[in-house]
């Protein structure tokens, strides 16, 4: 039987979300919990990969186990075991097809910058404190809702298929001294998000125009593309399912 998980973490202290054999990840954190809790050996599948110190307020990853346990119970187990910087929301069966990254329909990512200082958000948000141009760079954003090719905003060494994605919304909210842009697609490229807010940033800055800005997606180089703003800012808010409402 298949199970899906909902869960969030604080990728602080986490080198990404996939297993890696010299680095702490949430996946071999979490694997080790269920292998515990459940005392079988569980390997979960995420939706996705997040880099190292990216956040997730909502993520999911499926597993398979064919013997019967209390749901409610290992929940609050689980929840008992894990780390603080780790919580599961639910866990509840699904279809023996249903897969946690090839059925996502729609992944929402935001970027948080703080134009103030605050010492109680240093690891949870960008602080940058030069004045920027937040409606230029909405016209910006809503330029990318016309292209489907990022090559340019992708990782040079990576082994996609294609660079092709369909982004449905980008915008920029300004709620007193944070900033937040919103970006929501049916995939994303490594790094491409934090690509796009450093060339936008560029676009505040007005160190490039709105032309410069179509030009740089239309080459598909990275090296013209502006810089990848720090992970700890990004957050993967949402993933929707269409079995899932």
């Amino acid at each position: 039987m298949r199970y899906f998980i909902q869960l969030a973490y604080n990728g602080t202290h986490y080198h990404g979300w996939q297993y890696q054999p010299n680095a702490s990840s949430v996946q071999e954190t979490l694997n080790k919990a269920f292998s515990v809790v459940l005392n079988t050996e569980i390997n979960l599948m995420g939706a996705g990969r997040t880099d190292t110190g990216v956040h997730a307020k909502e993520m999911y990853a499926h597993f398979d186990l064919d013997m019967p346990f209390d749901i409610p119970n290992l929940v609050h187990k689980l929840n008992s075991y894990l780390p603080k910087d780790i919580v599961i929301y639910a866990v509840f069966p699904v279809s023996d097809e249903a897969h946690t990254r090839f059925d996502a329909t729609k992944r929402t990512y935001e970027y948080h910058i703080n134009t103030f200082k605050n010492p109680f958000s240093q690891e949870q948000s960008w602080y940058f404190h030069q004045p920027l141009d937040v409606e230029l760079m909405n016209e910006a954003a809503q330029l990318l809702l016309n292209h489907t090719d990022f090559q340019c905003f992708s990782k040079v060494n990576t082994d996609v298929n294609t660079f092709d994605c369909t982004i449905f919304e980008a915008y920029w909210k300004q709620e007193k001294d944070s900033l937040i842009f919103t970006i929501s697609a049916n995939r994303f490229l490594r790094n491409m998000v934090r690509a796009i807010v450093g060339t936008l940033v560029n676009i505040g800055l007005h160190k490039i125009t709105l032309a410069d800005f179509e030009a740089i997606i239309e080459s598909k180089n990275r090296d013209k593309a502006g810089f990848s703003v720090p992970a700890h800012g990004l957050y993967l808010t949402k993933i929707a399912y269409d079995y899932l409402k």
